[in-house]
């Protein structure tokens, strides 16, 4: 203050330390203007480059670093102020200014959290985007709980006496809420396991759960059945039963059997070949796959033959109108050799014949 009261001579020490005050918050004005600028320059220059991440770099300290200038400043200029009138409002500009420093520093972190995961869930298929959101999720809760304990400490509290009140607390609550904490360890279990995802169709053989995912919550996860009801299924049921995910079968499989009259057994052969030739070169069917057409069995009213193939297509609508084709395309192959599809029928058979006396 001696240096300035030889700048502006005449003044008394209360307008010195004011002017003092003033040049204090003017000065921070002035950085936090300046840094504006050099940081939307740098956000500027770097976005000509390939890599984004020194874009998000940028982007996340914005507001966070022009924030902390004028905390910064403010304290300095409140602990003049208390120098000078040893006000007790003043007193606590160190923790105030500390605690300011710390909520930036989270303000930054949760921020770059956030533009990772956005760039994770864009445009990349080797991440899964409801892995990537739980993820981001979870760090930003790391981050915030790691916060507020520095927080907590930086204003004296005992960091181990609030750490044993929470896990008395957390013994507590983990009894009271077991379901909840099975629910949210099992979403857990889905977002890093991914046995399925938002718009799959699934299914499970243990429960009464089939039809398409519309939700995967931290709770619950929605399901619209193919009666589109909803179902809320609780995210523990998916760590004890076998889940079917039919939307990522890679061909649908086509399986018939078809009977031929007995009369028709010499022209099984024929049939058999011809239907097998046919679907060797129909454009619909996987010939990559197992492909079969036999003769199987003598059964009551029929000679029986297996159709056993895989469509290229894995669409529900398609897959059937393509076995439609299929199987009437066979219906075709039987009737050109002259045979026909066999019906259940009974034959009586009489050993001596009876004449009947009118």
């Amino acid at each position: 203050m001696s240096e300035l009261q030889n700048w502006v001579p005449g003044l008394d020490r209360q307008w010195l330390w004011v002017l003092q005050v003033f040049l204090i918050l003017l000065a921070t004005g002035f950085a936090s203007f300046f840094l504006k600028r050099v940081l939307a320059r740098l956000l500027h220059r770097f976005g000509k480059t390939e890599t984004r991440w020194d874009d998000l770099i940028i982007d996340a300290m914005h507001k966070p670093v022009t924030w902390g200038v004028w905390i910064i400043g403010i304290a300095v200029a409140i602990e003049l102020i208390y120098s000078e009138t040893e006000t007790a409002l003043f007193a606590y500009a160190d923790p105030v200014r500390d605690v300011g420093v710390l909520l930036c520093l989270t303000w930054f972190l949760l921020n770059l959290v956030r533009g990772a995961e956005g760039e994770f869930t864009r445009g990349v298929d080797s991440v899964d985007q409801h892995t990537a959101e739980a993820i981001g999720k979870l760090v930003r809760l790391a981050i915030v709980i790691t916060a507020a304990l520095v927080i907590l400490q930086t204003l004296g509290f005992s960091i181990s006496g609030v750490l044993a009140m929470g896990g008395l607390g957390g013994i507590a609550i983990g009894f009271a809420a077991r379901d909840l904490l099975a629910n949210f360890f099992g979403a857990l279990i889905i977002y890093l396991d991914r046995p399925f995802a938002v718009g799959d169709w699934i299914r499970s053989p243990d429960r009464s759960i089939e039809g398409t995912v519309e939700k995967i919550g931290w709770r619950v996860t929605v399901i619209r059945n193919f009666e589109s009801r909803p179902l809320y299924v609780p995210n523990s049921v998916f760590t004890n039963v076998i889940v079917e995910n039919p939307s990522r079968m890679n061909n649908r499989r086509i399986y018939e059997n078809i009977g031929l009259r007995y009369a028709d057994l010499d022209r099984m052969d024929q049939v058999v070949a011809e239907v097998e030739t046919m679907l060797r070169n129909h454009e619909a069917i996987d010939t990559n796959q197992t492909l079969m057409v036999n003769f199987i069995e003598f059964a009551d009213s029929s000679l029986d033959f297996m159709v056993y193939c895989f469509t290229k297509t894995t669409r529900w609508v398609e897959y059937h109108q393509k076995k439609q084709e299929i199987m009437l395309r066979i219906a075709e192959i039987i009737e050109a050799h002259g045979a026909e599809i066999a019906f259940p029928t009974t034959t009586l058979h009489i050993a001596d014949p009876v004449t009947l006396e009118s």
